[in-house]
């Protein structure tokens, strides 16, 4: 069994003793597993232990130097709700010749049959009307939602950012979505709820759009998210899940990719 710890948690309210405490609906939230079959294996371990009622996926699945084939058949298996993520679509559309290694390890690896599974993946998914998933923003799969991206690096985006992206969608009750690789939450004015559970797969990495920034979680591990209706409520734990990612980096390292291996050892870039 891995071990996992909760992190942090977001918007509560202390509950007086005689009050009646009513859970609706738990739901176990992942992103950006990035073919790293070792620690999506640890998260679902893990999730077996906390009685959930759905587990909802948030794209990038498969892309990285790790095993994207195997995580293909994983994922297949289980048959989670799953949406498309950037790098679902890349693979999908960009020339063989024109995609980064990542892409390029993964599209190799795959058989027609994951490419079609791929391909049938929705943009956005609805739980109850009450909830939204999706990968980056409900209309862009490249945009942060929770993070700014400037000049002098990524930062927190503010609520009116946060609101300005999501357009209409800003009062639904859940949001979920990916795409960072950072856990965080946060609660809209509109009494809308969040979550980006962080990465399952890949716990730092670099990037030069719209400018250079990098994104770190600072530790190797597997990370999710429990979210909960508690009494018409929302209320999300952030977990921290251990597995062998010595392991795992060993593999990236074995495709070339000492830069994945590095941040898989430690959750962070290189210096």
């Amino acid at each position: 069994m891995a071990r996992a710890g909760p992190e942090r948690r977001g918007p509560q309210r202390v509950r007086p003793r005689a009050e009646r405490y009513v859970r609706r609906m738990r739901i176990a939230v992942m992103s950006d597993v990035h073919g790293n079959l070792l620690a999506l294996d640890a998260v679902l371990d893990d999730i077996t232990s906390h009685a959930v009622d759905v587990t909802v996926n948030l794209g990038d699945l498969l892309s990285g130097p790790l095993c994207p084939r195997e995580t293909a058949d994983r994922l297949r298996e289980l048959d989670l709700l799953t949406v498309r993520g950037n790098h679902e679509r890349q693979v999908l559309e960009t020339p063989v010749g024109g995609m980064g290694p990542s892409d390029r390890h993964a599209h190799d690896a795959l058989a027609p049959e994951h490419l079609t599974w791929l391909a049938g993946l929705p943009l956005t998914l609805e739980l109850d009307g009450d909830v939204l998933a999706f990968h980056g923003s409900p209309s862009d799969d490249l945009q942060y939602l929770l993070h700014t991206v400037e000049v002098t690096g990524a930062r927190d985006a503010t609520t009116d950012e946060v609101m300005d992206r999501l357009g209409p969608h800003a009062r639904r009750r859940l949001l979920l979505c990916g795409h960072t690789h950072l856990p965080g939450s946060l609660a809209l004015p509109t009494g809308v709820l969040v979550v980006n559970p962080g990465s399952v797969g890949w716990p730092a990495y670099e990037d030069d759009a719209p400018h250079p920034h990098v994104m770190e979680a600072g530790t190797p591990h597997a990370r999710y998210a429990l979210v909960e209706d508690v009494d018409g409520r929302w209320d999300v734990t952030f977990r921290a899940v251990e597995y062998d990612w010595d392991r795992a980096a060993d593999t990236a390292d074995g495709h070339g990719r000492p830069d994945v291996a590095h941040a898989l050892r430690t959750g962070r870039l290189p210096r």
